[in-house]
């Protein structure tokens, strides 16, 4: 135990953004430090509003009973999602694996301390939405003082079943393609199905439960929750204990989520070395045949060198080319089923004319192929070999060319598939279609050069997992959730200018506004080019 703890220890003081802040003489990865912090507290921030507003309405409603449960079922969402992206990168093939298995600790230690690595730095999400919460829910119900006390104990246990879970398929996933000699391809699409299927799993829950009977049930919000509480358990002991103090329901969540962590990394720990040596293995091809070199261009060369890097590590793959697997399996849906009936789908059967929406189909499928661009993280990703890049024989402004290339070259094709299907189910004119695909190509180039101004202005280098900077960095921070909320705001606006405006006009007005959005921020990145070094 006290060897978990000294490694836990150092893994969080290594990585600790106070501890960087106290020792570091440089004054800018001290300012980096201040903005990630206000960026951080202002992410945190927005989280517990929206938590709060949410249970204003419960209390408006008098519905506040159901506040507990719905806690409960956001944190577990909220963290099975997560660790199911992350286990690869923390668990298994992280890059101090050498490092952490050559001192003298047993595998399944190693293992459990990298999965309480994950916990903690991801403790601060689920607090917020919980005391949130807690706040909102004592407002309007009025607990006692053991009420809080015990919430805000048990909030600490809420995220661990889940975690354990997510981790758990992370590992089969991982035991499964060790076994193949293309591992990292294997474990990339396994984890692809999986990520699809979680979020297929409402549609598949909404088939299930068509019956006219559970629709009844179901508009009762309160019976809702409870019904929630007695499918998902953890749920149900938690709103059992903050609510109603029942001992066993206590008992039961804290002594489950001690007792799976136990027997998950006992089953983890036998294989550990195994599956960890045999994804960072690579295999040759036994028939290699010298053949001569193709000539690149050095803005190419570098596009190719990230495109070599997206393919060896999972972790870039899932989380780089996640928005544009869910951008082409909508387009194949969206073809299969009618624009129309999606539509009604979304709806839930009101009479929307499809005519209107069409203006939006371009912002639709970037709102998928703009979730994450790979400019936002890829300068962070040289790490430790940044010396060389800098010994180069190139131009910085080269190397931030290519390495916008190459996320121009991975959006724009999927841009174009998307709005084709969608344009073609929605039988949209061949000019409108033309001029959408133009808006969808202006839109990526916006994407790659924003996402290259973030990632160079917020440049990590001093980090220890690919995790760290391809999920948790303030470059993707700050490019993502902008850029998700403008997007979701100006498909609503063009629908609304779409009422009133000709569609061509329309569509020409707003790729004038990303060409230019997308031309000064291709300036920026010039100039940062040579400000930072790069």
């Amino acid at each position: 135990m006290k060897s978990k703890i000294i490694l836990l220890k150092t893994m969080l003081r290594s990585t600790s953004l106070s501890n960087i802040y106290k020792y570091t003489k440089d004054k800018k990865k001290k300012k980096k430090v201040i903005a990630s912090c206000i960026g951080l507290f202002c992410l945190y921030a927005m989280l517990m509003g929206y938590s709060i507003a949410m249970c204003v309405g419960y209390g408006k409603l008098n519905i506040i009973d159901g506040v507990p449960v719905m806690c409960a079922l956001i944190i577990s969402a909220f963290s099975f999602i997560s660790t199911i992206f992350k286990t690869n990168g923390y668990l298994f093939n992280f890059k101090e694996y050498d490092m952490l298995m050559a001192l003298p600790f047993e595998a399944r230690t190693v293992a459990a301390c990298k999965f309480m690595y994950m916990y903690m730095k991801s403790l601060p999400w689920y607090l917020s939405i919980s005391f949130a919460m807690m706040i909102g829910y004592g407002y309007f119900a009025r607990p006692s003082i053991i009420g809080y006390v015990l919430w805000i104990i048990l909030t600490f246990f809420l995220p661990i079943i889940p975690m354990l879970f997510a981790a758990f398929i992370g590992f089969l996933i991982a035991r499964v393609s060790s076994g193949f000699r293309k591992s990292n391809f294997i474990q990339t699409v396994l984890t692809f199905i999986f990520v699809i299927f979680c979020f297929s799993l409402q549609y598949i829950i909404d088939a299930i439960f068509e019956d006219d009977k559970v629709e009844v049930v179901l508009t009762k919000t309160s019976e809702m929750m409870d019904q929630a509480g007695n499918v998902y358990f953890p749920a149900g002991w938690f709103s059992g204990a903050v609510k109603e103090f029942t001992v066993s329901d206590i008992l039961l969540l804290i002594g489950v989520s001690v007792l799976l962590f136990s027997v998950v990394f006992h089953i983890v720990g036998n294989s550990y070395r195994r599956i960890n040596s045999s994804l960072k293995s690579h295999a040759a091809m036994k028939k290699y045949k010298m053949t001569g070199q193709k000539k690149r261009s050095v803005v190419n060369a570098i596009a190719f060198k990230e495109f070599r890097r997206m393919t060896g590590s999972t972790v870039y793959m899932t989380n780089g080319a996640m928005g544009e697997v869910l951008a082409v399996l909508l387009g194949i849906v969206t073809l299969v089923i009618g624009f129309d009936n999606i539509i009604s789908l979304i709806t839930k059967g009101a009479p929307v004319d499809s005519a209107i929406l069409q203006p939006a189909i371009p912002f639709i499928v970037y709102f998928f192929i703009g979730m994450v661009a790979t400019t936002a993280f890829t300068p962070s990703l040289e790490g430790k070999n940044y010396w060389i890049l800098q010994s180069l024989p190139i131009d910085k402004k080269t190397v931030a060319k290519g390495k916008m290339l190459f996320n121009m070259y991975l959006t724009v094709p999927f841009m174009t598939f998307g709005i084709l299907c969608l344009c073609i189910s929605a039988k949209v004119t061949v000019i409108n279609t033309i001029l959408y695909i133009i808006l969808g190509a202006a839109l990526c180039a916006f994407s790659t050069a924003w996402g290259c101004v973030c990632g160079i202005r917020h440049m990590r280098l001093d980090w220890e997992n690919e995790i760290e900077v391809i999920k948790q960095s303030a470059a993707v921070a700050i490019y993502m959730f902008p850029n998700m909320f403008v997007v979701m705001g100006l498909i609503v606006l063009v629908v609304i200018l779409g009422m009133h405006t000709d569609h061509r006009v329309l569509t020409l007005i707003f790729i004038l506004i990303a060409s230019i959005l997308a031309g000064l921020s291709y300036l920026r990145v010039m100039a940062l080019s040579n400000k930072k070094g790069w």
